[in-house]
């Protein structure tokens, strides 16, 4: 745990090993550039404000603080979609953080939608990635239904480690209008968050995408966020070889490697659908 100039908390979990944190005045931009960003997408929509999935993690929690300073409470609106993999304390961690912005929201269970596709294609119905998506494109349609219903965009809240490491269900939790943080790494959204006074313990909290029961973000893809945002932004997005990643960070061959495997094979994530060029 680190202090910021004036005396706020920035949490982290551990020294990290490259250090991405933003000075404070970056971080006052930082969060009026994301907070003019989410004002200006609705405006230029037509949009009468925004929807988001709210899970009681990091990521959703500091969008969801950030659109209600973009655009008031009665401009957001959250949905809470648990399903029988959530775990219980993370949906009210979900429903604290709707409650202290003051914002509308609705607990929508999503388990008797999951059940229709399982029974209807049963086969699948013990393919643990399968089925997790099913849950993660399910949270996707519900929050378009509400969205178009009342006239608003769908905010998105993944960050830059999982959008460069293809750590999203295709056509799921990057189904949105727009990514207000999809551009900060992952220590750089748990200082954010810190900074607009998210409480501590969801700060701190361990990921997890919701897709089966006991699942993690750092145990699926094999290393933790602090390591994987260093070799992100000095071998993927900077300019250091693999050899001179691993010294800088301190690092192993296999885990630059096991970042670099992440990226490429999750380029199709990031791309429109291929079509054959005409002669």
């Amino acid at each position: 745990m680190s202090e910021s100039d004036d005396g706020r908390s920035i949490f982290l979990r551990e020294e990290p090993p490259l250090d991405l944190t933003f000075s404070e005045p970056e971080l006052e931009e930082v969060r009026d550039h994301i907070t003019d960003f989410i004002a200006a997408t609705v405006d230029a929509a037509g949009a009468e404000g925004a929807v988001l999935g709210l899970s009681g993690g990091i990521d959703s929690t500091t969008t969801a603080y950030l659109a209600v300073e973009a655009l008031g409470p009665d401009g957001v609106h959250g949905l809470l979609m648990p399903s029988e993999v959530n775990d219980p304390e993370t949906m009210s961690d979900a429903e604290r953080v709707a409650e202290a912005l003051g914002i509308e929201y609705d607990v929508i269970e999503i388990q008797p939608i999951a059940e229709t596709f399982f029974d209807q294609y049963s086969d699948a119905a013990d393919d643990r990635m399968a089925a997790g998506n099913v849950y993660v494109r399910t949270r996707a349609v519900l929050n378009y239904f509400v969205a178009n219903h009342e006239n608003r965009i769908v905010l998105g809240t993944g960050n830059r480690s999982e959008a460069m490491t293809g750590y999203f269900t295709k056509y799921g939790d990057q189904a949105v209008d727009c990514n207000p943080i999809g551009n900060l790494y992952k220590m750089q959204v748990r200082q954010l968050a810190a900074h607009l006074g998210v409480p501590h313990d969801l700060v701190m909290q361990t990921p997890t995408a919701g897709m089966w029961v006991g699942q993690t973000d750092e145990e699926e893809m094999g290393v933790d966020y602090d390591t994987l945002d260093g070799i992100l932004a000095l071998h993927v997005d900077g300019p250091l070889s693999a050899d001179a990643t691993v010294r800088a960070l301190d690092v192993t061959a296999e885990q630059v490697d096991r970042v670099v495997e992440l990226v490429e094979t999750s380029e199709h994530k990031r791309s429109m659908p291929p079509a054959p060029p005409l002669e």
